[in-house]
Protein backbone atom coordinates (compact mmCIF):
# COMPACT_ATOMS: atom_id res chain seq x y z
CA UNK A 1 0.00 0.00 0.00
CA UNK A 2 1.29 3.63 -1.01
CA UNK A 3 0.30 5.03 2.82
CA UNK A 4 2.80 2.19 4.54
CA UNK A 5 5.44 2.96 1.94
CA UNK A 6 5.14 6.48 2.71
CA UNK A 7 4.99 5.94 6.26
CA UNK A 8 8.05 3.18 6.16
CA UNK A 9 10.23 6.05 4.43
CA UNK A 10 9.18 9.07 6.62
CA UNK A 11 10.19 6.99 9.43
CA UNK A 12 13.70 5.89 8.30
CA UNK A 13 14.68 9.10 7.02
CA UNK A 14 13.73 10.77 10.61
CA UNK A 15 14.99 8.53 12.40
CA UNK A 16 18.49 7.62 10.20
CA UNK A 17 20.40 10.62 12.36
CA UNK A 18 20.10 9.13 15.38
CA UNK A 19 22.02 5.38 14.25
CA UNK A 20 24.82 8.18 13.71
CA UNK A 21 24.89 9.42 17.51
CA UNK A 22 26.02 8.30 20.50
CA UNK A 23 23.39 7.02 22.88
CA UNK A 24 23.44 9.27 25.87
CA UNK A 25 22.41 12.11 22.95
CA UNK A 26 19.58 9.42 21.66
CA UNK A 27 18.31 9.25 25.22
CA UNK A 28 18.51 13.24 26.01
CA UNK A 29 17.18 14.10 22.32
CA UNK A 30 14.39 10.90 24.05
CA UNK A 31 13.58 12.42 27.28
CA UNK A 32 12.66 16.39 25.38
CA UNK A 33 10.33 14.67 22.89
CA UNK A 34 8.77 11.76 25.48
CA UNK A 35 7.97 15.14 27.16
CA UNK A 36 6.46 16.87 23.97
CA UNK A 37 4.10 13.27 23.33
CA UNK A 38 3.11 13.39 26.88
CA UNK A 39 1.77 16.72 26.21
CA UNK A 40 0.46 16.30 22.81
CA UNK A 41 -1.15 12.76 22.67
CA UNK A 42 -3.96 13.31 25.13
CA UNK A 43 -5.47 9.90 24.15
CA UNK A 44 -2.44 8.21 25.13
CA UNK A 45 -1.87 10.50 28.21
CA UNK A 46 -5.47 9.75 29.48
CA UNK A 47 -4.88 6.16 29.09
CA UNK A 48 -1.19 6.17 31.25
CA UNK A 49 -3.24 8.17 34.05
CA UNK A 50 -5.78 5.92 34.54
CA UNK A 51 -3.69 2.83 34.57
CA UNK A 52 -1.95 4.19 37.07
CA UNK A 53 -4.25 5.54 39.12
CA UNK A 54 -5.94 1.89 39.15
CA UNK A 55 -2.73 0.38 39.92
CA UNK A 56 -3.09 -0.36 43.60
CA UNK A 57 0.19 -2.10 44.11
CA UNK A 58 1.80 1.35 43.70
CA UNK A 59 -0.44 3.51 45.78
CA UNK A 60 0.49 6.96 43.95
CA UNK A 61 -0.37 10.36 44.88
CA UNK A 62 -1.76 12.31 41.68
CA UNK A 63 1.83 13.98 41.96
CA UNK A 64 3.72 11.25 42.02
CA UNK A 65 1.53 9.32 39.04
CA UNK A 66 1.83 12.30 36.73
CA UNK A 67 5.63 12.19 37.10
CA UNK A 68 5.64 8.46 36.47
CA UNK A 69 3.19 9.00 33.57
CA UNK A 70 5.52 11.82 32.09
CA UNK A 71 8.90 9.52 32.36
CA UNK A 72 7.02 6.05 30.83
CA UNK A 73 6.38 8.40 27.82
CA UNK A 74 10.05 9.35 27.80
CA UNK A 75 11.09 5.90 28.29
CA UNK A 76 9.05 4.92 25.19
CA UNK A 77 10.34 8.00 22.93
CA UNK A 78 14.29 6.55 23.91
CA UNK A 79 12.90 3.18 23.07
CA UNK A 80 11.75 4.51 19.49
CA UNK A 81 14.87 6.38 18.83
CA UNK A 82 17.29 3.38 19.52
CA UNK A 83 15.89 1.03 17.05
CA UNK A 84 17.89 2.98 14.49
CA UNK A 85 20.93 2.97 16.33
CA UNK A 86 20.42 -1.20 17.11
CA UNK A 87 20.34 -1.66 13.03
CA UNK A 88 23.75 -0.25 12.77
CA UNK A 89 25.08 -1.69 16.61
CA UNK A 90 27.65 -4.63 15.48
CA UNK A 91 28.10 -5.62 19.70
CA UNK A 92 24.99 -5.53 21.93
CA UNK A 93 26.99 -6.59 25.00
CA UNK A 94 28.61 -3.04 24.37
CA UNK A 95 25.33 -1.37 25.82
CA UNK A 96 23.39 -4.49 27.68
CA UNK A 97 24.74 -7.05 29.90
CA UNK A 98 23.23 -10.23 31.81
CA UNK A 99 23.74 -10.18 35.57
CA UNK A 100 23.74 -13.40 35.94
CA UNK A 101 23.23 -15.88 32.95
CA UNK A 102 25.12 -18.73 33.91
CA UNK A 103 22.26 -20.99 34.92
CA UNK A 104 20.23 -20.34 31.63
CA UNK A 105 23.40 -20.65 29.44
CA UNK A 106 24.65 -24.28 31.50
CA UNK A 107 20.42 -25.87 30.55
CA UNK A 108 20.89 -24.52 26.87
CA UNK A 109 24.42 -25.80 27.15
CA UNK A 110 22.91 -29.43 28.17
CA UNK A 111 20.40 -29.70 24.97
CA UNK A 112 17.33 -28.20 27.41
CA UNK A 113 15.78 -25.52 26.53
CA UNK A 114 14.59 -22.65 28.79
CA UNK A 115 11.25 -20.04 28.28
CA UNK A 116 11.79 -16.83 29.43
CA UNK A 117 9.26 -14.49 30.07
CA UNK A 118 9.32 -10.75 29.96
CA UNK A 119 7.89 -7.51 29.99
CA UNK A 120 7.79 -4.28 27.99
CA UNK A 121 10.32 -2.71 30.49
CA UNK A 122 12.72 -0.07 29.40
CA UNK A 123 14.14 -0.96 25.59
CA UNK A 124 12.37 -4.72 25.92
CA UNK A 125 14.67 -4.88 22.60
CA UNK A 126 17.62 -5.88 24.21
CA UNK A 127 16.62 -8.94 25.80
CA UNK A 128 15.86 -10.68 22.59
CA UNK A 129 19.12 -8.95 21.58
CA UNK A 130 21.18 -9.80 24.15
CA UNK A 131 20.52 -13.14 24.62
CA UNK A 132 20.66 -14.16 20.66
CA UNK A 133 24.32 -12.92 20.74
CA UNK A 134 24.88 -15.54 23.07
CA UNK A 135 22.28 -18.31 22.89
CA UNK A 136 20.32 -19.71 20.28
CA UNK A 137 16.51 -18.48 20.67
CA UNK A 138 13.13 -18.02 19.26
CA UNK A 139 10.65 -15.44 20.54
CA UNK A 140 6.95 -14.74 19.76
CA UNK A 141 6.32 -11.53 18.12
CA UNK A 142 3.29 -10.11 16.93
CA UNK A 143 3.28 -8.81 13.21
CA UNK A 144 2.11 -5.40 12.11
CA UNK A 145 -0.35 -3.67 9.38
CA UNK A 146 2.90 -1.94 7.72
CA UNK A 147 4.88 -4.88 6.09
CA UNK A 148 7.93 -2.67 5.02
CA UNK A 149 7.68 -1.28 8.54
CA UNK A 150 7.68 -4.78 10.72
CA UNK A 151 10.35 -6.42 8.20
CA UNK A 152 12.72 -3.79 9.43
CA UNK A 153 12.18 -4.52 12.73
CA UNK A 154 12.80 -7.87 12.36
CA UNK A 155 16.13 -7.62 10.49
CA UNK A 156 16.87 -5.77 13.49
CA UNK A 157 15.24 -8.60 16.14
CA UNK A 158 16.87 -11.04 13.94
CA UNK A 159 20.72 -9.83 13.34
CA UNK A 160 22.39 -12.30 15.65
CA UNK A 161 20.55 -15.40 14.26
CA UNK A 162 17.19 -15.68 16.65
CA UNK A 163 13.99 -16.25 15.23
CA UNK A 164 10.72 -14.13 15.43
CA UNK A 165 7.34 -16.63 14.92
CA UNK A 166 4.13 -15.14 14.69
CA UNK A 167 1.06 -15.80 17.85
CA UNK A 168 -0.60 -18.33 15.62
CA UNK A 169 2.55 -20.31 15.26
CA UNK A 170 3.36 -19.97 19.11
CA UNK A 171 2.74 -23.41 20.39
CA UNK A 172 4.08 -25.29 17.91
CA UNK A 173 7.26 -23.33 16.95
CA UNK A 174 7.98 -23.13 20.41
CA UNK A 175 7.22 -26.84 21.19
CA UNK A 176 10.21 -27.22 18.72
CA UNK A 177 12.34 -25.16 19.64
CA UNK A 178 12.37 -26.03 23.38
CA UNK A 179 13.15 -29.80 22.18
CA UNK A 180 16.15 -27.97 20.10
CA UNK A 181 17.65 -27.24 23.25
CA UNK A 182 16.84 -23.30 22.30
CA UNK A 183 15.34 -20.64 24.54
CA UNK A 184 11.90 -19.47 24.18
CA UNK A 185 11.08 -15.77 24.82
CA UNK A 186 7.22 -14.46 25.23
CA UNK A 187 6.17 -11.08 26.05
CA UNK A 188 3.75 -12.00 28.97
CA UNK A 189 2.47 -8.08 29.70
CA UNK A 190 0.08 -7.78 26.66
CA UNK A 191 -3.31 -8.08 27.17
CA UNK A 192 -5.42 -11.07 25.88
CA UNK A 193 -8.74 -11.15 26.25
CA UNK A 194 -9.21 -14.67 24.27
CA UNK A 195 -7.01 -16.16 25.63
CA UNK A 196 -8.94 -17.50 28.53
CA UNK A 197 -6.55 -17.13 31.36
CA UNK A 198 -6.96 -13.97 34.23
CA UNK A 199 -5.08 -13.08 37.34
CA UNK A 200 -4.50 -10.00 39.02
CA UNK A 201 -1.76 -7.74 37.55
CA UNK A 202 -1.09 -4.81 39.54
CA UNK A 203 -4.10 -5.66 41.76
CA UNK A 204 -6.49 -5.82 38.77
CA UNK A 205 -7.92 -8.35 36.46
CA UNK A 206 -5.68 -8.59 33.51
CA UNK A 207 -5.78 -11.18 30.77
CA UNK A 208 -2.63 -12.66 29.87
CA UNK A 209 -1.50 -16.12 27.78
CA UNK A 210 -0.98 -18.80 29.48
CA UNK A 211 1.40 -20.26 26.58
CA UNK A 212 4.59 -20.32 29.15
CA UNK A 213 3.04 -22.45 31.58
CA UNK A 214 1.42 -24.60 29.34
CA UNK A 215 5.23 -25.40 27.69
CA UNK A 216 6.41 -25.73 30.46
CA UNK A 217 4.25 -28.27 31.72
CA UNK A 218 4.37 -30.02 28.19
CA UNK A 219 8.20 -30.51 28.15
CA UNK A 220 9.87 -30.25 31.34
CA UNK A 221 11.17 -26.73 30.36
CA UNK A 222 11.77 -23.90 33.28
CA UNK A 223 10.32 -20.90 33.00
CA UNK A 224 12.56 -17.95 33.80
CA UNK A 225 11.63 -14.10 34.15
CA UNK A 226 13.77 -12.17 32.27
CA UNK A 227 13.89 -8.23 33.45
CA UNK A 228 15.45 -5.17 32.06
CA UNK A 229 16.50 -2.00 33.64
CA UNK A 230 18.03 1.07 32.27
CA UNK A 231 21.55 1.93 33.32
CA UNK A 232 23.77 5.53 33.18
CA UNK A 233 25.46 3.55 30.56
CA UNK A 234 23.24 1.15 29.30
CA UNK A 235 20.93 -1.88 29.79
CA UNK A 236 21.12 -4.12 32.89
CA UNK A 237 19.57 -7.61 32.43
CA UNK A 238 18.56 -9.87 35.36
CA UNK A 239 17.35 -13.55 35.23
CA UNK A 240 15.19 -14.98 37.99
CA UNK A 241 15.66 -18.29 39.48
CA UNK A 242 13.49 -20.87 37.65
CA UNK A 243 10.20 -21.95 38.09
CA UNK A 244 9.77 -25.61 37.21
CA UNK A 245 6.45 -27.24 36.41
CA UNK A 246 5.34 -30.27 38.82
CA UNK A 247 4.65 -33.19 36.13
CA UNK A 248 2.35 -34.93 38.79
CA UNK A 249 0.44 -31.93 39.52
CA UNK A 250 -3.22 -31.31 37.35
CA UNK A 251 -2.34 -29.26 34.48
CA UNK A 252 -4.68 -26.06 35.12
CA UNK A 253 -3.21 -26.18 38.76
CA UNK A 254 0.27 -26.61 37.75
CA UNK A 255 -0.62 -23.62 34.83
CA UNK A 256 -2.17 -21.41 37.41
CA UNK A 257 1.02 -21.75 40.31
CA UNK A 258 3.75 -20.99 37.36
CA UNK A 259 1.69 -18.24 35.89
CA UNK A 260 0.99 -16.52 39.29
CA UNK A 261 4.87 -16.95 40.36
CA UNK A 262 6.05 -15.32 37.09
CA UNK A 263 3.54 -12.67 37.12
CA UNK A 264 4.28 -11.85 40.23
CA UNK A 265 8.33 -11.45 40.04
CA UNK A 266 7.54 -9.43 36.44
CA UNK A 267 5.35 -6.94 38.47
CA UNK A 268 7.68 -6.52 41.48
CA UNK A 269 10.17 -5.83 38.83
CA UNK A 270 8.22 -3.12 37.23
CA UNK A 271 6.92 -1.69 40.87
CA UNK A 272 10.94 -0.75 40.99
CA UNK A 273 11.02 1.37 38.06
CA UNK A 274 7.77 1.98 36.88
CA UNK A 275 8.57 4.84 34.61
CA UNK A 276 10.11 2.42 32.42
CA UNK A 277 7.22 0.47 31.83
CA UNK A 278 4.55 0.84 28.83
CA UNK A 279 1.83 2.27 30.62
CA UNK A 280 0.62 3.24 27.06
CA UNK A 281 -0.23 -0.53 26.44
CA UNK A 282 -4.24 -0.98 27.20
CA UNK A 283 -3.28 -4.06 29.84
CA UNK A 284 -6.09 -4.28 31.53
CA UNK A 285 -8.59 -4.51 28.44
CA UNK A 286 -11.46 -7.05 28.90
CA UNK A 287 -13.05 -7.53 25.55
CA UNK A 288 -12.07 -8.08 21.98
CA UNK A 289 -13.54 -5.82 18.91
CA UNK A 290 -17.18 -6.92 17.37
CA UNK A 291 -19.40 -6.65 20.79
CA UNK A 292 -19.27 -3.18 22.05
CA UNK A 293 -18.66 0.32 19.55
CA UNK A 294 -15.28 0.79 20.06
CA UNK A 295 -15.65 4.63 21.46
CA UNK A 296 -17.29 2.74 24.67
CA UNK A 297 -14.76 -0.12 24.73
CA UNK A 298 -12.89 0.80 28.07
CA UNK A 299 -11.90 -1.10 31.18
CA UNK A 300 -12.24 1.30 33.44
CA UNK A 301 -15.89 2.85 34.61
CA UNK A 302 -17.86 4.53 36.86
CA UNK A 303 -21.76 5.62 37.05
CA UNK A 304 -22.88 8.84 38.99
CA UNK A 305 -26.46 8.52 40.00
CA UNK A 306 -28.84 10.97 41.70
CA UNK A 307 -31.61 10.56 43.76
CA UNK A 308 -34.10 9.13 41.02
CA UNK A 309 -34.25 5.47 41.86
CA UNK A 310 -36.07 4.49 38.94
CA UNK A 311 -32.85 4.98 37.39
CA UNK A 312 -30.88 1.86 39.51
CA UNK A 313 -32.12 -0.81 38.07
CA UNK A 314 -30.59 -0.14 34.69
CA UNK A 315 -27.33 -0.95 36.54
CA UNK A 316 -27.80 -4.60 36.08
CA UNK A 317 -28.29 -4.22 32.02
CA UNK A 318 -24.65 -1.91 32.10
CA UNK A 319 -23.24 -4.54 34.20
CA UNK A 320 -24.14 -7.20 31.56
CA UNK A 321 -22.67 -5.30 29.04
CA UNK A 322 -19.40 -4.36 30.57
CA UNK A 323 -19.05 -8.11 32.79
CA UNK A 324 -15.75 -7.79 33.94
CA UNK A 325 -14.46 -4.42 33.62
CA UNK A 326 -13.53 -2.35 36.74
CA UNK A 327 -16.82 -0.97 37.75
CA UNK A 328 -17.57 1.88 40.17
CA UNK A 329 -20.90 3.34 41.36
CA UNK A 330 -21.47 6.56 43.29
CA UNK A 331 -24.91 6.96 44.71
CA UNK A 332 -26.46 9.23 46.98
CA UNK A 333 -25.99 7.97 50.59
CA UNK A 334 -29.77 7.77 51.88
CA UNK A 335 -30.73 5.52 48.49
CA UNK A 336 -27.77 3.05 48.53
CA UNK A 337 -30.07 0.72 50.17
CA UNK A 338 -32.52 0.82 46.62
CA UNK A 339 -29.09 -0.49 44.84
CA UNK A 340 -29.72 -3.62 42.68
CA UNK A 341 -27.18 -6.53 43.77
CA UNK A 342 -24.31 -5.85 41.32
CA UNK A 343 -21.43 -7.88 41.29
CA UNK A 344 -17.75 -7.05 42.25
CA UNK A 345 -18.89 -3.27 41.98
CA UNK A 346 -16.93 -0.76 43.76
CA UNK A 347 -19.85 0.94 45.74
CA UNK A 348 -19.32 5.03 46.38
CA UNK A 349 -22.10 6.20 49.34
CA UNK A 350 -21.78 10.51 49.10
CA UNK A 351 -23.88 12.55 51.04
CA UNK A 352 -24.02 16.16 49.16
CA UNK A 353 -21.73 15.63 45.84
CA UNK A 354 -19.89 12.62 44.10
CA UNK A 355 -16.45 13.97 43.64
CA UNK A 356 -14.59 17.28 45.57
CA UNK A 357 -11.52 16.33 43.40
CA UNK A 358 -10.26 14.70 40.31
CA UNK A 359 -10.16 11.43 39.92
CA UNK A 360 -7.81 10.13 36.77
CA UNK A 361 -8.96 6.61 37.60
CA UNK A 362 -12.39 6.43 34.81
CA UNK A 363 -12.13 6.41 31.01
CA UNK A 364 -15.71 6.13 30.73
CA UNK A 365 -18.38 7.46 32.95
CA UNK A 366 -22.24 7.73 32.83
CA UNK A 367 -23.30 10.83 34.44
CA UNK A 368 -27.15 10.23 35.47
CA UNK A 369 -27.44 13.36 37.36
CA UNK A 370 -28.01 17.11 36.57
CA UNK A 371 -25.50 18.52 36.91
CA UNK A 372 -21.57 18.90 34.62
CA UNK A 373 -18.75 16.57 36.20
CA UNK A 374 -16.54 16.92 33.80
CA UNK A 375 -13.74 19.13 34.81
CA UNK A 376 -13.46 15.96 37.81
CA UNK A 377 -12.57 13.35 35.48
CA UNK A 378 -9.87 14.12 33.14
CA UNK A 379 -8.63 10.99 32.13
CA UNK A 380 -12.33 10.46 30.89
CA UNK A 381 -12.74 9.56 26.97
CA UNK A 382 -16.40 9.79 27.15
CA UNK A 383 -19.23 11.02 29.64
CA UNK A 384 -22.46 9.79 28.84
CA UNK A 385 -25.53 11.43 30.00
CA UNK A 386 -29.05 10.15 29.63
CA UNK A 387 -29.84 12.33 26.78
CA UNK A 388 -26.41 11.18 25.31
CA UNK A 389 -27.46 7.48 25.73
CA UNK A 390 -30.44 7.92 23.94
CA UNK A 391 -29.62 10.45 20.71
CA UNK A 392 -26.87 7.61 20.24
CA UNK A 393 -29.69 4.65 20.90
CA UNK A 394 -31.12 6.44 17.83
CA UNK A 395 -34.74 5.07 19.51
CA UNK A 396 -36.14 8.22 21.79
CA UNK A 397 -39.58 5.35 22.58
CA UNK A 398 -37.81 2.96 24.58
CA UNK A 399 -36.32 1.83 28.24
CA UNK A 400 -33.21 3.14 29.47
CA UNK A 401 -31.86 -0.74 29.19
CA UNK A 402 -33.00 -0.77 25.73
CA UNK A 403 -31.48 2.66 25.25
CA UNK A 404 -28.15 1.13 26.80
CA UNK A 405 -27.97 -1.83 24.74
CA UNK A 406 -28.51 0.00 21.09
CA UNK A 407 -26.14 3.24 21.96
CA UNK A 408 -23.12 0.83 23.37
CA UNK A 409 -23.08 -2.58 21.90
CA UNK A 410 -22.42 -3.18 17.98
CA UNK A 411 -25.65 -4.23 16.07
CA UNK A 412 -23.72 -5.88 12.87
Amino acid sequence: MIGHQITYSLIRICTWPFSLMPYPWIRSIGRILGSCAYYLMPTFRKRTWSHLSLASTLNLTTKEMKKIAKGSFQNLMITCLEYAKFAKEKNIGRIAQCKNPEYAASLLSQGKGVIFFCGHQANWEVLFLEGTQRMPGTAIGRPIKNTLLYNWVLSIRTKYGGKIVPPKKALYEGLRALKKGSFLGIVGDQAMPDSGYQSLFMGRKAWTSSAPALLAHRTGACIIVAMTKRTPTGYSITYSDPIYPDPQAPLDQDVDRMMLAALDILEKSICDTPEEWLWQHNRWKQQLPGRIKSPFRHDALCVLLSKDTSLYPSLKTLRNIYPTECFHIFVPKEHQEHLPSIEDAIIHPYAHTPLTTKDYRFKLVFNWTQKNYKRYFPSAFQILSIPKIYKLAKTPQCTLEEALQHALLDQK
